[in-house]
């Protein structure tokens, strides 16, 4: 006859369907989300900090037209990763669709919000004696009101309508013109962004004048679709990929 607690053990591990003699642990679903997602969100995290720094190329010339200032250009120090978000959003809305890629937006925005109450945590904590960089502390990650909102704003604005046009768009063509998709939902997310940042963030790094916010908005919005054109190569052969060995594609 078996021991009381034998049975009892027993008992606690028929409900989950783990052999009694075996510790449980749930499952790490299989596939290529979840690593996409982190990048996403890295890739995001990264930019809204990299974005409180203003830059200017050729800041020795001055060239304007009408109401547009072509130099010196102005724009922020995300200039070169925030395209990646973009990219990242496309594929994941091509292969995973609207739900999947909304679900990505939501993490990306908790994680830029944790990531805002962290730095401000850090900043209020007490400084050691023998540390000297509080103030330079404060100043790289000390983002003001005013860019976090732009951030998120423009981060939760655009990439939603950018996945939306672009599943919008997948259901007319299904498989076809993938080029299409790419960049049509590419135009309509990162105007959207750009806009929206530029309209709230662009007094916080400096700038202040009507030539230097329309040049920021337009020089921004181009360098992300053309990054988004440039790499399409790439993106292809990444969402290629993602179908082919991605089990429940259909």
């Amino acid at each position: 006859m078996r021991p009381v607690s034998d049975s009892i053990k027993t008992e606690e591990h028929e409900g989950s369907g783990h052999p009694a003699d075996h510790a449980a642990f749930a499952q790490v679903a299989r596939g290529y989300y979840t690593p996409i997602v982190v990048l996403f969100t890295a890739t995001l995290i990264i930019s809204n900090i990299c974005a409180t720094k203003g830059v200017e190329f050729l800041g020795d010339k001055s060239v304007s037209l009408g109401p547009l200032q072509i130099l010196p250009i102005a724009t922020d120090g995300a200039f070169f990763l925030f395209p990646l978000a973009y990219i990242l959003g496309d594929v994941l809305s091509e292969v995973y669709g609207f739900r999947a890629t909304r679900r990505a937006v939501y993490y990306g925005f908790a994680a830029l919000l944790l990531t805002v109450a962290c730095f401000a945590i850090a900043i209020r904590l007490p400084a050691a004696g023998f540390y000297e960089n509080q103030e330079a502390f404060r100043t790289v990650i000390g983002t003001t009101p005013r860019l976090v909102v732009a951030g998120l704003a423009g981060y939760f604005v655009g990439q939603l309508l950018n996945s939306a046009t672009l599943v919008l768009i997948k259901e007319r063509t299904k498989e076809k013109y993938l080029w299409a998709r790419l960049i049509g939902s590419t135009v309509i997310g990162e105007f959207a962004d750009t806009l929206i940042f530029c309209s709230i963030a662009a007094a916080a790094i400096g700038i202040d004048t009507w030539e230097q916010f329309v040049n920021y908005v337009i020089i921004g919005f181009l360098w992300k679709t053309l990054c988004e054109i440039v790499v399409m190569p790439i993106t292809y052969r990444v969402i290629a990929f993602l179908k082919k060995h991605e089990p429940s594609y259909s």
